[in-house]
């Protein structure tokens, strides 16, 4: 029998592991679908850690912008009159975007403890194109991880009476387990003109400057290689992303293959989507049952992490061989 490369079987391993949460020094917050590390000193996550997937990007709920302190940070966050008249966005760090699956996860992306001072001009500029394009990744090669925040060690401006700390630029790192892969970001906190892939570093840089241990539950071996390489070939700059129902050329359209509930008979609309469906009967199309299909079997029992396990359950049943 052939033995499997060392390599391969280290990178295999590492898939199966529960999670990435980030080794730092603030207080744990964990909502539905993202988990931060809140700094008190700066009223603002030192880093947002969650995992994307299909039926995250593809999901239904539309956004509500319902800026709120966060009830489950001890110390309490940032408020709305801290913003007020400051100059700056309330900027997401796990976008409204990449939460749309549930109301629940939805209104979480709108807690305080989710939210950074960001200039406008980069806020909808260069971090709103990053987020999209992360979005495109999923699309195209499946689920990452994702973890962002601002650099918190180069904050020099302050604004509101809880004293919120504006960083002077942010970070994004993607791994994707799946395709044994990881690039990271570090952009400035103004409008920028140039293209993203000149933003790109190493994870060794991020930690540098920010002092948070990234991955750390990968092997050593797996976790040095990865962190400290830029491979830019390995990621599609020029990925595109589209939501169902997004408006395009009309030209490309055709007529929705879903079936409508009220009559039993094909939809009338019309769709651009490669999928073949409107937005109202994207739940019918092939790629959006496929994407929820692990959901619908996956193991219902809860980790010693309280995280629900990843594994699938078994025939027949609920929960996977090991609960």
């Amino acid at each position: 029998m052939n033995k499997l490369p060392i390599l391969f079987i280290l990178l295999f391993s590492s898939s199966f592991a529960q999670n990435y949460f980030p080794i730092s020094e603030g207080e744990i917050v964990s909502h539905s679908h993202y988990t931060l590390s809140y700094n008190e000193d700066y009223e603002q996550a030192e880093w947002v850690y969650y995992e994307l997937t299909k039926p995250m990007v593809y999901g239904h709920t539309p956004r509500r912008n319902n800026f709120r302190t966060d009830p489950n940070v001890s110390s309490g966050t940032a408020q709305k009159q801290d913003y007020y008249k400051s100059g700056f966005d309330r900027g997401h760090l796990a976008p409204a975007g990449d939460m749309k699956i549930s109301e629940r996860s939805m209104s979480e992306s709108f807690y305080f403890s989710n939210i950074s001072p960001q200039n406008p001009s980069f806020n909808r500029g260069v971090w709103r194109e990053l987020e999209t394009l992360v979005r495109a990744w999923v699309s195209e090669e499946g689920d990452v991880h994702v973890v962002t925040a601002g650099v918190l060690s180069d904050v020099n401006n302050y604004i509101g009476l809880n004293r919120v700390g504006v960083p002077s630029q942010f970070y994004k790192i993607i791994f994707s387990d799946i395709h044994h892969k990881m690039i990271g970001f570090v952009i400035p906190n103004r409008n920028i003109d140039g293209e993203l892939d000149q933003y790109v570093v190493t994870v060794d840089y991020i930690e540098s400057i920010t002092g948070i241990d990234f991955f750390s539950q990968l092997d050593d071996k797996i976790e040095s290689l990865l962190e400290s390489n830029i491979n830019i070939d390995e990621w599609d700059f020029n990925a595109k992303f589209k939501s169902y129902g997004e408006k395009s050329d009309k030209s490309l359209s055709k007529r929705c293959n879903g079936i409508a509930k009220s009559t039993g008979l094909q939809c009338k609309n019309s769709t651009i989507n490669t999928n073949g469906h409107c937005h109202h009967h994207v739940n019918q199309s092939n790629d959006y049952l496929h994407s929820n299909s692990f959901e619908q079997n996956r193991c219902k029992a809860l980790t010693k992490s309280i995280l629900r396990c990843k594994r699938k359950s078994a025939d027949n049943s609920q929960f996977c061989w090991q609960h």
